[in-house]
């Protein structure tokens, strides 16, 4: 499940308009793509209607990697944080 949850993430940081070049589940979502803060949070309003999860920003604050970001959103769906 979460290699999907990889995969989608990646998807989504493509068409947010991420860095060209090759992104992976160990992509630093800051460091690695060229998004702003705004196109961020636009991604993570994106993730959590379509996995509908609500991702506290404490938990936004501890994710740097699109696994990261994975397994944030496996666990909140695991625990029925909505």
């Amino acid at each position: 499940m979460t290699e999907g949850l990889e995969q989608r993430i990646l998807e989504l940081l493509r068409a947010q308009g991420a860095a060209e070049g090759e992104l992976t589940a160990q992509s630093n979502i800051i460091a690695d793509t060229s998004l702003d803060s705004v196109s961020v949070m636009d991604l993570v309003l994106e993730l959590e209607d379509e996995f509908d999860v609500a991702i506290p920003l404490g938990r936004i604050a501890e994710v740097k990697t699109v696994a990261d970001l994975a397994d944030a959103i496996r666990d909140l769906r695991s625990a029925g944080v909505q």
